[in-house]
């Protein structure tokens, strides 16, 4: 049976795949790269938001358990909008790795594409944060004070703990991926997307663009609101939790997709080059 008509990719098809799509590296325009880091930094943005707006008075209901549940899948629209809307997400290309152990780009192409899609991500994070802070609709029940709550908690880590916990969270990040690329179709990739991401933010797993748009909100939320923290400033966001938690997500999506992956079936044939 033919990869068209496949349900889903085996594993050193989805490697093989993902490692030739690397090449897009090569050919897109650096205006291209940044408009669609952008895009995903307003999707990743879009869930987190959503996410807060849930769980700001689930946990005394449901559960702390079942709150965090409900808002990893509501954060998980996020990379839905990611992978089928088409964006560039910094810890998604973490597998661009994979293209490089292969051979397809070379690690300063690499290096370039994070860079310009960090910047980009961070972007977009940053100005639908404000969007959100402007639109006034955190001063609705106990938005404010669950928005300072995650932003303040993000900001008290240890270097060691946020950086455990970036590789914990992309390594998930990255399968998901995976497990979206392999599927062939909209539905197929939409359940690749939930389960990973819902498992890493209910896990309480730290998330680089994520944070991008969690901190800022709370920074701008606890400069006109009576909840404030003085853990939350902008040193902390960066010094932080920022630094060890991009470090931490480098290390999960490279060292145990990207490397792995490569590593089991990097010097197989694929079916194509078989025949």
């Amino acid at each position: 049976m033919s990869s068209d008509h496949k349900m889903f990719l085996s594993p050193g098809e989805t490697a093989h795949l993902i490692a030739r799509n690397g090449r897009r590296v090569l050919n897109q325009s650096i205006g291209r790269t940044l408009v669609l880091s952008l895009l995903a930094g307003f999707y990743i943005a879009f869930g987190a938001q959503l996410s807060t707006v849930v769980t700001q008075d689930a946990a005394p209901f449901v559960g702390l358990g079942i709150s965090r549940f409900l808002g990893g899948s509501l954060f998980s629209i996020g990379l839905m909008l990611v992978v089928v809307c088409g964006a560039e997400l910094f810890t998604g290309n973490s597998l661009l790795a994979g293209a490089a152990l292969h051979g397809e780009i070379s690690w300063r192409n690499l290096a370039k594409n994070w860079v310009i899609v960090l910047i980009g991500n961070f972007a977009g994070a940053l100005f639908l944060a404000w969007l959100l802070y402007e639109t006034r609709l955190w001063e609705q029940g106990k938005v404010a004070e669950n928005a300072i709550c995650i932003a303040a908690a993000k900001c008290q880590l240890s270097f060691s703990a946020a950086f455990v916990r970036g590789i914990l969270c992309n390594w998930l990040v990255c399968l998901a991926v995976f497990m979206a690329t392999a599927a062939r179709d909209v539905s197929g990739k939409l359940l690749a997307c939930y389960v990973p991401i819902m498992t890493f933010v209910a896990s309480g797993f730290e998330h680089s663009i994520a944070n991008m748009y969690y901190i800022p909100a709370g920074l701008f939320i606890s400069n006109t609101s009576s909840s404030s923290n003085p853990e939350l400033n902008w040193y902390n966001f960066f010094v932080t939790n920022l630094v060890p938690v991009t470090l931490g997500n480098i290390a999960g999506g490279v060292i145990f997709v990207a490397c792995a992956y490569w590593y089991a079936y990097g010097k197989i044939e694929t079916p194509q080059q078989q025949l």
